[in-house]
């Protein structure tokens, strides 16, 4: 990336401009926080950029600790009254209508999030229909929020047990997906019948504010959601030690998610971490290589590689290197790098400059140590927070990309030569997110698939993500499960209560 000249900011401040204008709502476009019912403009703002261009997209109200605190308290006397106001099925009706304007307002918040993440419209737009399925997915979740009966050894006695929600929940989400993240853990919130106070990522602040707007439109009680977008770290250590907080659900770093873990046993609350991940992505000699080309695509290269799942490492056996190496890197140069909204893009820039630092600094490790570029392998000259995309060949365990999570464009290939070899080789490592493995063996399949160390496995496919699917980590990936039926028990307690003397 280089600095822009005045023509070039011009033409990124035309491109910020046509894309904002061209909303169908422009209400959706929202800079303030959203504080005790009430949408609040401060007077600290703070930069949002966008990535394309490296300009500045906007400046959104810097909420204090003040604010987290009053929005807190706020929340804590909304959550009372919304559980015992409402019912399952009227909060999964409140759901449902969610849903259906967020599919409504497709265009419109795929342009918001492409703006401020940088990711290309399409993958934008289907985002946010990755988004609106755990709404519509949470809401049926609601109704289904069952207690049990439970036979005493007691005579004359019954043990039931009720599902009850924890509370206020502090919601922290990272930039890479702005609206997936947002409602995959505020939708069983809601459906639980709790309220959350959230701290949107800086990098993305616009797509919360635009889903927030959606949701109090579908009958959510204003208070049971607050917003409140800030650059200062001690917010999450609010979230984490206020007592008010009965659960926070964080996903972010490792290193900040052991920070709020420990900060989080203060007051003894729920703690649910989506950390990072160093995905093994392995080709077994009898796959189907142009399957797994495919696959490692979409597990590599989609979000730019700023995903927690991305394919970190993609180990392949001795007997295929050369064949699926050849495939891959067809397929990468076929990638158009550009700005997220032009229709021809098919790879968007990363976040930030420290995404493309990072990335080069991988690079220029492993070439260092051995490792060669069989594409790509440099940020190209111009403005924008862009990497080429990138396969490097000779990879071995003693580079930074075998044990640092890149988060950038950036694809390594590993060799092995026996099953044992690639089980070894993905499981070096401290984290267990996910895993992608490519073989035609039913065998190997059920062998592999129970001795990888990672909460997620993708056979034969790169696509392990839905709101059916129970998603989380092992090891230093953290804990807690999102989506799924097991998702909204994160968000519940269980009460038991036992009557006796029934024969009186």
């Amino acid at each position: 990336m280089v600095s822009e000249s005045n023509g070039t900011a011009a033409s990124a401040e035309t491109y910020h401009q046509k894309a904002i204008s061209s909303l169908k709502d422009g209400s959706l476009f929202i800079a303030e926080a959203f504080i005790d019912g009430e949408w609040v403009k401060k007077e600290k703002e703070f930069d949002v950029y966008e990535p394309s261009t490296a300009t500045v997209l906007g400046r959104v109200s810097n909420c204090e600790l003040a604010d987290f605190k009053a929005a807190i308290s706020s929340a804590e006397k909304a959550q009372t009254e919304f559980w015992e106001s409402t019912t399952a099925a009227q909060r999964g009706a409140i759901l449902r209508k969610w849903n259906d304007l967020i599919l409504a307002n497709t265009d419109d918040i795929g342009t918001i999030l492409s703006l401020e993440n940088g990711k290309t419209l399409s993958e934008a737009k289907g985002e946010v229909a990755y988004a609106a399925s755990f709404v519509a997915w949470f809401a049926e979740e609601a109704t289904r929020a069952y207690g049990d009966t439970i036979p005493s050894s007691t005579p004359h006695t019954t043990v039931l047990t009720f599902k009850e929600p924890i509370g206020v929940c502090g919601i922290i989400t990272p930039w890479n997906f702005p609206a997936a993240m947002i409602t995959r853990k505020i939708a069983p919130a809601f459906a639980a019948g709790c309220s959350v106070v959230i701290k949107p990522p800086s990098e993305t602040p616009y797509t919360c504010a635009a889903l927030t707007k959606l949701a109090l439109q579908a009958g959510l009680p204003p208070k049971v959601i607050q917003v409140l977008p800030t650059k200062d770290r001690a917010a999450a250590t609010e979230l984490a030690t206020n007592a008010g907080v009965k659960k926070i659900s964080f996903t972010g770093s490792t290193g900040v998610g052991k920070m709020l873990a420990k900060l989080a046993t203060g007051t003894l609350k729920r703690a649910s971490l989506e950390l990072g991940g160093n995905a093994p992505f392995i080709v077994f000699e009898d796959a189907d290589l142009d399957l797994a080309a495919e696959g490692a695509m979409f597990c590599k290269f989609r979000c730019s590689g700023q995903t927690c799942v991305c394919a970190n490492r993609i180990i392949v056996q001795e007997s295929i290197l050369e064949a699926f190496t050849a495939k891959l890197v067809e397929k990468v140069k076929a990638l158009k790098t550009g700005p997220g909204l032009d229709p021809n893009t098919t790879q968007g820039p990363l976040v930030n400059k420290s995404g493309v630092d990072k990335t080069a600094q991988h690079v220029q490790d492993a070439v260092s140590k051995g490792a060669k570029i069989a594409i790509g392998g440099s940020a190209p000259e111009g403005s924008g927070f862009y990497f080429s995309p990138t396969v490097l060949t000779g990879v071995t365990e003693d580079m930074l990309v075998a044990n640092d999570e890149t988060f950038g464009p950036l694809a390594p290939i590993f060799t092995f030569k026996t099953e044992a070899d690639a089980v070894r080789l993905a499981n070096a490592t401290e984290f267990g997110l996910a895993g992608y493995f490519f073989s035609k063996d039913i065998g190997r399949v059920m062998r592999v698939a129970r001795k990888l160390e990672c909460g997620m496995v993708g056979v034969n496919t790169g696509k392990i993500s839905a709101a059916e699917a129970p998603f989380g980590g092992v090891k230093e990936s953290g804990y807690g499960r999102e989506g799924s039926m097991y998702g909204i028990a994160e968000y519940q307690t269980i009460k038991s209560v036992t009557i006796g003397n029934l024969n009186l």
